[in-house]
């Protein structure tokens, strides 16, 4: 077990027979973080990325079932679903920090 994943090898991408530094879920996690938060930078105005709380919680619910189910062995998922989700979350989870940093940038 690490801090920032599990590194479980069969739930992990695996290229020219070397596994990723990180599980399927975290390296979508991790990419969506990155990715969105460049699109963000880019090409949006700070006022246009206010009150989208929401729609970043919303965002994350389908990577917090999918852990979840597989948890409590409801149901087993496979790399491409945790890869989808763990993308999705990583959307939500920018949407959330852009909002807390908004907040408290207008507080200080």
């Amino acid at each position: 077990m690490n801090l920032i994943c599990h590194r479980r090898k069969d739930r992990t991408f695996k290229y020219k027979n070397h596994y990723f530094p990180v599980c399927a879920r975290c390296t979508g996690f991790y990419l969506g973080i990155i990715s969105l938060f460049f699109l963000l930078v880019l090409f949006f105005k700070s006022s246009n990325l206010e009150n989208l709380v929401l729609f970043g919680i919303i965002l994350l619910i389908p990577m917090i079932l999918d852990g979840f189910s597989q948890l409590f062995h409801l149901r087993e998922s496979n790399n491409i679903l945790r890869f989808i989700t763990g993308l999705i979350g990583g959307f939500g989870i920018v949407l959330l920090l852009i909002n807390i940093v908004f907040k408290f940038s207008f507080i200080i």
